[in-house]
């Protein structure tokens, strides 16, 4: 069943969300200790220092609890390209549109947001097929691979999409 039109959504950080993003990403079978540590980490900087840490969230909510969550921000020294750092969805709910919705909702405040560009990073590793399935069908393009990022055997793969095409350069 599709949940994505029950969904809530939210941006306004809370304390509370620490335990949440700890909770929910390790809820995937995913992310290892240490990457659960700085999905969390990112939820303190959020808090600490506002707008100003460079990191935007948007939380999915279902009946009152945190679904699922984006956690994106602007590529330092670029003009319009942003990172999508996280994209998580609670293991017991993934398969229901709650993260194609939080995708396409976080597509829509990078945009309104002035940006032109997303990259998306995630690791080849077989557990993460699904995932890179997943965003091939929301339209993004696999735009590198680096060969044994994370570990031996564990290349990082780079996706990209482009909300605006770029601006004519004029001339006919």
């Amino acid at each position: 069943m599709n949940l994505s039109t029950q969904m809530g959504f939210r941006e306004e950080v809370f304390p509370s969300d620490l335990e949440t993003v700890r909770d929910l990403t390790a809820s995937t079978g995913f992310f290892s200790k240490e990457e659960i540590a700085v999905a969390t980490e990112l939820v303190e900087e959020r808090l600490a220092k506002g707008l100003r840490s460079g990191y935007h969230f948007l939380f999915a909510e279902y009946r009152g609890q945190v679904a699922g969550y984006t956690c994106f921000g602007p590529v330092a020294c670029t003009l319009a390209s942003y990172d999508v750092f996280w994209i998580a969805v609670s293991n017991d709910l993934r398969g229901r549109g709650i993260g194609k919705s939080l995708l396409e909702k976080t597509e829509q405040k990078i945009a309104a947001l002035g940006g032109e560009r997303i990259y998306v990073e995630t690791s080849a590793r077989d557990l993460y097929r699904a995932t890179h399935a997943f965003y091939q069908r929301s339209g993004y393009d696999r735009e590198a691979v680096l060969r044994d990022f994370y570990a031996p055997g564990d290349d990082k793969i780079v996706y990209l999409k482009i909300l605006r095409p770029p601006a004519s350069t004029g001339g006919a």
